[in-house]
């Protein structure tokens, strides 16, 4: 989880993460230069739960480059996302960690609840074929992928070019190179669709989306 002033919502966030009834995990938080008390909180959480390793940045950096800290500070064979102001159902874990154990997938996603509106989200598109998706848009829910860390290296991890739709960027070149996942219908997350990176730099989202969709790269690297 990278977080970035989310003071009002870390606390339950973090909180859906521990009570999973899947237990056997690490949790690690980078704090990307915070400007509220959100850092403050997470150390609080730090010292009840020994799975938690809290990291913070020494400037803002953004959240591709922050997820990519995260990634090679990992240990474990999986890697699951977790978005500062969402939450996971407390079955998520043992659920998709389930699906791994069954068959060879690469990854696994699942869809969600809007946490606004209690609707199931994607509501049509999970049901046409996820490659069709992507020349219109981001086919999964970013907060709810699980994959396995050796595809996560071998696919280079997050593309640092793209400041925003780091997901969508992520998710078309696994499809691209067609590993197999795992796309649960039932919903095992609840997503926040207000006053989030989405709608708060639609313009911003929108250029990085169009240019996956486009299979073209951004001119200049953001730092």
């Amino acid at each position: 989880m990278s977080v970035r002033d989310n003071q009002s919502s870390i606390s339950n966030s973090i909180e859906s993460i521990l009570d999973q009834t899947h237990e056997d995990f690490e949790f690690l938080i980078l704090d990307d230069f915070s400007n509220d008390e959100t850092y403050s909180v997470i150390k609080e959480y730090e010292k009840k739960d020994e799975r938690l390793k809290i990291f913070r940045n020494k400037e803002n950096i953004g959240l591709t480059k922050s997820l990519n800290k995260l990634i090679s500070m990992t240990k474990g064979p999986l890697v699951a996302r977790q978005d500062a102001d969402d939450i996971s159902y407390k079955k998520r874990f043992s659920k998709q960690v389930n699906y791994f154990h069954k068959s060879k997938y690469d990854f696994c996603v699942a869809r969600a609840e809007s946490m606004q509106h209690k609707k199931v989200i994607p509501k049509y598109s999970f049901y046409f074929p996820a490659k069709v998706v992507t020349s219109f848009k981001n086919p999964f829910i970013h907060g709810t992928l699980m994959i396995r860390r050796e595809i996560l290296l071998e696919i280079g991890s997050y593309n640092e070019r793209f400041y925003y739709a780091q997901d969508f960027k992520l998710f078309k070149d696994l499809l691209t190179q067609n590993k197999r996942f795992k796309y649960i219908k039932e919903p095992l997350y609840s997503l926040n669709m207000k006053n989030n990176i989405s709608s708060l730099k639609k313009k911003e989202q929108k250029y990085y989306s169009d240019l996956v969709r486009k299979n073209k790269t951004p001119r200049n690297l953001i730092k």
